[in-house]
């Protein structure tokens, strides 16, 4: 078998296609990955935990139902992973922590649905403490390492989710998304990462950091592959009431098309401002193939622009804070460094400005359904920066340091307050040779036409076909 066949180098819909073709079995799929991360997880420290005997005995059993011809699930004997956040039965959930660890007897609903759809799980991925930072460190596990540059971060903070696919260790995961925890990932690990609309995947299962704004999404390496993973888990589940109003649509069988027609809006102020100067190149680029591709292309100016990450602030910190107040107060130097002090911040803001970021949460969503009357799509950079040191969190840029803390999820978090769907893709690479990304946002329950679209533009590039080089 080639390089090129081996399982691990396969993606999700690929490698799918080849085990119900009988090209690949179940049990060789798993062997590999497994395999693979016994080799490879000493240097990227993507998971957390891994379960072989569970997962193959998971891979035994696709195997016969294979050989028994029972109707398979899109997923049959893939191998996939999740963050350390979900439950997943049989296990030892810590979320990143050394103050937290609990043996989980039930599946997330997000997990047992991958599981119904015949995934193998085969272990739990590293993140940044609580989910709580979009850089990716953590000092109690070993910080998940870039598979495309050892020394710079994975981002946060589902950094494992993004690493494991980058690694070719799985082909795809879940991760958490919060103020763009699964996009600022894909964008620093060069793979697809899909925030899917509020509502449209249960978080039943999954460790609350804010309930508004928390999503579990897929990470992969093509929007095929993100597509079948949101397949898998969309739906309504009445232990989440968030999902009482989910609309599922078939994500995989209509992503081919065209743009002709589609109105992408450009919002320059805020969105462009500060940029390293690859990424506001390569996004430019991506853009422009946009218009190349038929879509009508237009600058927009949301009257909310410089306010929705303040608005973020002030609803999210408070949360977080009341999430983990105790273990603020009686473990707090057990915490990571960087985790402790932002989680603090939260004790600062009162009721009144909790209330009036929730009035402002509710006028930029209504300002954004008025702006996505005129537009289909808002298309933006998925972070300011490329991957920054996995040591600091910070990166030079034009001879200044910049601290990644306070910029990475200065775009992602604006999906997460509206509650639209957005997708971070690959388009293209620093000098330095790291990933950049475009991202799209779309209209709610709409998440088809954005995958359809971020389809039709991952396919006009060859970004989503690079792969990092191997460690020595």
């Amino acid at each position: 078998m080639s390089a090129n066949q081996e399982p691990t180098r396969l993606g999700v819909a690929e490698l799918a296609r080849r085990i119900a073709a009988g090209e690949i079995s179940p049990l060789e799929a798993v062997e590999a990955s497994l395999a693979r991360i016994e080799r490879l997880n000493g240097h990227y420290r993507a998971f957390i935990s891994v379960y072989p005997e569970q997962a193959l005995a998971a891979a035994r059993e696709a195997e016969a139902a294979l050989a028994a011809g029972a109707k398979l699930g899109p997923l049959h004997g893939v191998p996939l992973a999740v963050k350390d956040l979900f439950q997943v039965a049989g296990t030892e959930r810590t979320c990143g922590s050394q103050v937290f660890s609990e043996t989980v007897a039930e599946d997330a609903t997000s997990v047992a649905r991958l599981r119904q759809a015949g995934a193998v799980i085969v272990g739990l991925l590293n993140l940044q403490e609580f989910a709580f930072g979009p850089v990716g460190i953590n000092p109690h596990f070993g910080s998940a390492r870039n598979p495309w540059h050892p020394e710079r971060a994975c981002g946060g903070s589902s950094a494992g989710s993004a690493s494991a696919v980058a690694a070719s260790l799985v082909p795809g995961t879940l991760g958490t998304d919060t103020g763009g925890s699964v996009r600022i990932p894909a964008s620093f690990c060069g793979v697809v990462g899909l925030k899917q609309t509020y509502g449209l995947a249960s978080r039943h299962g999954i460790y609350p950091l804010v309930e508004g704004f928390d999503h579990g999404g897929p990470l992969a390496w093509t929007v095929r592959d993100a597509a079948m993973l949101l397949q898998a888990i969309a739906g309504s589940d009445p232990r989440d009431p968030s999902t009482r109003d989910a609309r599922i649509e078939d994500y995989t069988t209509g992503l081919e098309g065209d743009l002709k027609g589609l109105r992408v809006g450009v919002p320059k102020r805020v969105f462009f401002d500060d940029l390293h100067p690859d990424i506001e190149a390569n996004v430019g680029r991506a853009i422009s193939l946009l218009g190349e591709l038929g879509a009508e292309v237009r600058e927009i100016d949301p009257p909310f622009a410089a306010e929705f990450s303040d608005v973020w602030n002030a609803l999210a910190l408070p949360e977080c804070y009341t999430v983990h107040e105790t273990r603020v107060i009686e473990q707090g130097d057990k915490l990571s460094p960087d985790v402790t002090p932002r989680l603090k911040l939260g004790r600062d803001y009162s009721a009144v400005d909790y209330l009036k970021a929730r009035r402002d949460q509710a006028r930029i969503r209504a300002e954004m359904a008025t702006l996505l009357e005129d537009i289909d799509l808002i298309a933006t950079p998925t972070t300011p920066l490329p991957a920054v040191s996995n040591e600091t969190g910070n990166l030079e840029v034009g001879g200044r340091e910049v601290e990644g803390r306070a910029v990475l999820s200065n775009f992602t978090r604006l999906a997460c307050l509206t509650g639209q769907p957005a997708i971070a893709l690959p388009c293209g690479f620093t000098a330095d040779g790291l990933p950049t990304s475009l991202m799209l946002a779309g209209k709610w329950f709409e998440d088809a036409a954005l995958l359809r679209a971020a389809h039709t533009y991952e396919q006009a590039t060859d970004w989503h076909k690079r792969r990092p080089p191997e460690p020595e």
